[in-house]
C-alpha cells in the first residue's frame, strides 16, 4: 500500500504537553470504504477500534494513551497542537495517529463527518484532559510512563514503527 504519511510535530505551549513525537496523518488510506474498512485494517494491525462518532470541538489530549483516528465518512477540518497550533482538513479515507499528550480539536465538519477510533493494546482507558492547570504534572507522569505501540494501525513496515523509534 503505497501511502503518504505527513509528519507533524507540536511542542509543549504550556497549557498541552503535546510530545516530541511526531503526529502522522496517513493521507487516503481506505478511500470511500466506510468504517468497516478501517476497523478491519486496525485490528488486523493489532489496534483494536473502539468506537464510532465524532471528534469533540474543544481542545483536549489524552495521557494514558496515543489515539489512532480513521476518517470514515465526510471530511473536517481538524486543529492539532492547541489554540496556536496547526489546522489541517482531513477526508475521508485519511488517518491520523496522535500521540499521547496532542492537543486535538474538531474546527468544522460535513454533517456526514464519522472517524473510527483505535488505540494499542492496554491503552484503551484513555482520559480526555481539557489543558486545564490541575491536569498537569500527573499528566505529563503519565505520558513518560506510557510505551511505545508495538505496531503501526496502518502498514505492516514503516510508519510510526520508524518514526516513532
Amino acid at each position: 500500500m503505497a501511502v503518504e504519511i505527513v509528519e507533524m510535530r507540536f511542542e509543549d505551549d504550556g497549557v498541552f504537553p503535546n510530545s516530541r513525537l511526531p503526529l502522522l496523518l496517513y493521507r487516503g488510506v481506505a478511500e470511500g470504504e466506510g468504517p468497516e474498512a478501517l476497523e478491519r485494517l486496525f485490528d488486523g494491525n493489532g489496534w483494536p477500534p473502539q468506537w464510532r462518532d465524532t471528534i469533540f470541538t474543544f481542545h483536549h489530549y489524552h495521557s494514558k494513551s496515543h489515539e489512532c483516528l480513521g476518517v470514515a465518512k465526510g471530511h473536517a477540518t481538524l486543529r492539532f497542537g492547541g489554540p496556536e497550533g496547526e489546522e489541517v482538513r482531513v477526508e475521508a479515507g485519511d488517518v491520523v495517529v496522535i500521540p499521547a499528550g496532542v492537543a486535538h480539536q474538531r474546527v468544522v465538519a460535513s454533517t456526514d463527518f464519522m472517524v473510527v477510533a483505535a488505540y494499542p493494546p492496554g491503552q484503551e482507558d484513555y482520559d480526555t484532559l481539557r489543558g486545564q492547570p490541575q491536569d498537569r504534572p500527573k499528566a505529563d507522569e503519565n505520558i513518560a510512563k506510557l510505551p511505545l505501540p508495538e505496531s503501526d494501525p496502518v502498514l505492516r513496515k514503516g510508519g510510526l514503527l520508524e518514526l516513532w523509534r
